[in-house]
């Protein structure tokens, strides 16, 4: 059984390497995806318009904007005094207006309130959250340099961040794109090579044959494995290397689950490929569950909890979900085996599933002897 497994797996892997277009998608779309939107995707925001309206006009006002200028969060741009700073975020010429109101230099020597008025844009709700909580992080650090007073008085936080200091998008997303790739281009190599053997009828040749519908079926996913595997070693290079990552804690558990999930994502091609013998069809097939799916339900961009409740319980059957988790741990945090185990079971009990899928769609089609 083994040799014609292995010979079938060689087969498909004979196929490909003379297929210089299959070969690079395989291997070269993966990294130029990884490095591509790894750089596009961040939340964090940068360089923002602001537009100052200084109605104080005092030492302790312009201290208090050169608080502003020196933050790389936003850029202090100019507007025509005689127009309204409203008008400015009609015209897209600024994401917030900040008014400084008069007799501010007065209240803050009294030791009185001292109210200043920030606008933002709130078209983007995320971007409007964080430019208030930037806006709030300079005041009350400007507060407490200038005035000896604190933000709270009972509670006076010390903030440490751990896993991920400087805040780098880079970090939290690269390993999230790595797993999209690994997801969507060995099962889409897989359900192309299956969906072929039936659009073309070369499948009537397994049909006659005597290997079984298992050797058939684990010599596809044996192929597709090892294919998945070298994308996720040229993938992994480039995290360690490119975007300054490293292997934090115990390695096994992201070795045991990136071997898993190289056979998950081959048992799912070859289990699409199986059941629609059509190309295009098994395309577009691939490309909702390796792709959409993984992108939107698996935490890759916004955490798992956020996903509405009436769809968050899809994210339970997403495989991308559990991998992302393993990734991120190996490469940030480092919890090893007593926080990762049941996602590489997970990720184990989801490939055996499509596997036995994609087995029981050939397997009454085979012709005993």
């Amino acid at each position: 059984m083994f040799r014609r497994v292995v010979a079938q797996a060689r087969k498909e892997l004979t196929q490909i390497m003379r297929d210089r277009l299959a070969l690079a998608l395989a291997l070269v779309l993966p990294l130029f995806l990884l490095l591509l939107l790894s750089n596009a995707i961040s939340l964090t925001v940068n360089d923002l318009p602001l537009i100052v309206q200084d109605l104080d006009s005092s030492t302790v006002s312009r201290s208090y904007i050169d608080a502003f200028r020196a933050s790389v969060t936003f850029r202090v741009v100019s507007w025509p005094a005689d127009r309204q700073p409203e008008s400015a975020l009609q015209a897209g010429a600024a994401r917030a207006v900040l008014i400084i109101p008069p007799h501010f230099s007065r209240d803050l020597a009294r030791g009185e309130k001292a109210n200043v008025q920030l606008l933002i844009d709130a078209t983007d709700a995320n971007t409007a959250k964080l430019v208030s909580g930037y806006a709030g992080q300079i005041t009350r650090a400007y507060v407490e340099q200038n005035t000896g007073a604190t933000a709270v008085a009972m509670v006076n936080p010390q903030v440490r961040l751990w896993f991920n200091p400087g805040r780098i998008s880079q970090k939290f997303y690269a390993p999230g794109i790595f797993v999209l790739g690994i997801s969507m281009f060995p099962p889409l190599l897989a359900s192309l090579a299956m969906a072929k053997e039936g659009e073309q009828k070369t499948i009537l040749q397994v049909y006659v044959s005597s290997i079984s519908a298992h050797e058939f079926v684990l010599g596809k996913i044996l192929a597709f494995t090892i294919i998945a595997l070298a994308e996720g070693l040229l993938s992994l290079t480039a995290l360690l290397t490119v975007f300054g990552l490293r292997l934090t804690g115990d390695p096994t558990p992201l070795i045991v689950a990136t071997i898993l999930y190289a056979f998950c994502v081959a048992s799912f091609g070859t289990m699409v490929g199986a059941a629609i013998p059509n190309q295009a069809a098994a395309i577009q097939a691939v490309a909702l569950g390796g792709f959409l799916l993984v992108f939107l339900l698996s935490g890759l961009i916004f955490p798992v909890e956020n996903i509405p409740v009436g769809l968050r319980w899809i994210s339970n059957l997403i495989w991308g979900r559990y991998y992302i988790v393993i990734v991120r741990d190996a490469l940030l945090q480092g919890g090893g085996w007593p926080a990762m185990w049941f996602n590489v079971l997970m990720i184990a009990i989801i490939g055996a599933v499509f596997y036995v899928l994609a087995w029981r769609v050939l397997r009454p089609m085979q012709v005993k002897a």
